[in-house]
């Protein structure tokens, strides 16, 4: 038996998806004063009771190796002009070196998410990283275009689960109290990933081809799966649903700070505490047993049918605002922003060399960066509320922290815009995409934490629908990006069509705010809510 003390919670969701009792008892652990969602099974092998290092230590590799694949992707953007001299070819067609290897990005999720499903997270991570490695590896040493794309689209198909998979993680490991704040690790990562054409330029600058940056990313990669073979234990467990709960209204224990606190409210039914501290606590498996990336095997899961259900999630409102969140941001920070700006930078007025062609990338940086320390914000947020609504949470009440970045975004995009069409000094680039990415980093980590609170059947399925539903989308407005602006300018399609579907999303924010749980209450009586619960075989409750 395990003498690390095990965490207790009779915390419980409501008839809505979403609403969640978290009025503490007796013997509860708590954090903010709320009992702790989801409630942890009486057994030190399920991952919600794994120790706190241990779980950080899981978040740090998905997170790295979400950097890894979204600066693989990006990268190779600073060489569009270097790729169409080397082969004989148009700077567009160069450029879907970036927007097929992203489609292909996230077209990965539809076969990798099905398939840890069935076999487990462990041994799809450590196999989709040996895919990623080989990809980079051929990159590396390509000669023609044709090669290059193959490659490309290789090592972008097996990094493409580095984004479904923190995500299941933080769903398998950490309570409702903590999302906000570790989606938000992840997703600096994630962003982060957008400065690879920062350090494919300074490869340039040293005098080197454009074939190393692809041995470095597969150097750090092969460290990383070293690093994940040792750290990342499977996560996939079946906790059984508390049979008995306590039945009388409480009151919050403490305002609660950040942490976990014991409970010390009294209620008149604690039967469930009894029991379950009558059945016997199995022992925590061996560092070995840990290491093992066999032996889950889902025979209840039925992997085709699993992609194809994966579609019906478009129809979740809150699951496509994600879609539309991250695909808009993508295709505007990562595709737009490194498409237009090497191009403008190294043609007249401003005569910069090809590899200061990245240095965009610091824009994105300093704006995550000042992004990072509200990280916390939708946490502490929902706690509150919560205590003001008597130990009732409901999804929406994270919301709130993303207001300030609502209008920031588009007037970040108009900039940007405004100083391609006007040539303004290079600061006003920099600031466009500060302002703007600043912004992204509160609508990718709060909608995909709402959409986690909101509708959690089956979070697998809807991570495939997120995954394809935003690389489809991103890769709609790179494809023929630089030809759009050709025929109709900087101004109409930046600062005017983009700005304008920007808005429109993060407008958004006031519905789900104002209309959210009357949506979840309607959704939740679908034939569509009817289909999932049907099929459920993991939920984010218990």
């Amino acid at each position: 038996m395990s003498g690390r003390h095990l965490v207790h919670s009779h915390a419980k969701e409501g008839a809505v998806p979403g609403t969640v009792d978290l009025r503490a008892a007796e013997g509860d652990d708590t954090a903010y004063g709320q009992a702790l969602f989801p409630v942890p099974a009486e057994d030190p092998n399920d991952p919600l009771q794994w120790p706190e290092l241990k779980k950080s230590l899981i978040l740090v590799v998905c997170a790295l190796y979400s950097f890894l694949g979204n600066s693989a992707l990006l990268g190779p953007s600073v060489y569009i002009g270097i790729y169409a001299e080397e082969f004989g070819i148009e700077a567009g067609t160069a450029s879907n070196l970036i927007s097929y290897a992203n489609l292909a990005f996230g077209f990965g999720s539809l076969i990798l998410v099905p398939l840890y499903h069935k076999i487990g997270r462990r041994p799809v991570m450590l196999g989709s990283l040996l895919i990623y490695c080989g990809g980079l590896i051929g990159c590396s040493q390509c000669n023609s275009y044709g090669a290059l794309m193959a490659c490309r689209v290789i090592h972008g198909f097996g990094s493409g689960v580095c984004e479904a998979l923190p995500v299941q993680l933080v769903n398998d490991i950490f309570f409702l109290h903590e999302r906000g704040k570790r989606l938000g690790y992840y997703t600096v990562c994630l962003c982060l990933g957008s400065t690879g054409p920062l350090y494919a330029g300074y490869m340039l600058a040293g005098g080197l081809s454009w074939r190393l940056f692809f041995w470095v990313e597969f150097a750090f990669a092969g460290a990383l799966f070293l690093l994940a073979f040792f750290v990342v234990e499977e996560t996939t467990y079946h906790r059984e649903t508390p049979a008995v709960s306590p039945t009388t209204t409480s009151t919050n224990i403490a305002d609660g700070e950040n942490g976990t606190e014991k409970g010390v409210i009294n209620h008149d039914d604690n039967s469930s505490i009894a029991a379950a501290a009558s059945r016997p606590v199995p022992p925590r498996k061996t560092f070995l047993q840990q290491l093992k990336f066999w032996g889950v095997w889902e025979s209840d899961s039925d992997f085709f049918l699993m992609m194809a259900r994966s579609f019906t999630y478009f129809l979740v409102p809150h699951v496509f605002w994600v879609v539309t969140t991250y695909g808009i941001y993508i295709g505007l920070g990562a595709l737009t922003f490194n498409y237009i700006f090497p191009i403008k930078i190294t043609a007249p007025p401003y005569n910069w060399s090809t590899t200061s062609s990245g240095l965009i990338a610091l824009a994105s940086l300093v704006g995550y960066v000042l992004a990072i320390p509200f990280t916390p914000s939708s946490d502490i947020i929902a706690a509150k509320l919560t205590r003001r609504n008597g130990g009732i949470r409901e999804a929406e009440m994270r919301l709130s922290a993303m207001l300030p970045s609502m209008l920031l975004a588009p007037a970040g995009l108009i900039l940007f815009g405004f100083a391609a069409a006007k040539n303004l000094h290079w600061f006003a680039y920099f600031a466009g995409v500060g302002i703007t990415q600043f912004s992204s980093y509160f609508y990718f980590t709060f909608t995909l934490a709402y959409a986690m609170d909101s509708y959690n059947a089956n979070i697998s399925e809807m991570l495939i629908a997120m995954n394809l539903g935003k690389q489809a989308i991103s890769f709609g407005m790179g494809l023929d990006l630089l030809d759009w602006i050709t025929e109709h300018g900087y101004l109409v399609m930046i600062s005017g069509a983009f700005v304008g579907v920007l808005l429109a999303n993060n407008l958004s924010l006031i519905i789900f705010m104002l209309f959210g749980k009357r949506i979840r209450t309607f959704m939740a009586g679908t034939w569509l809510a009817r289909l999932h619960n049907r099929t459920i075989k993991e939920v984010a409750t218990h």
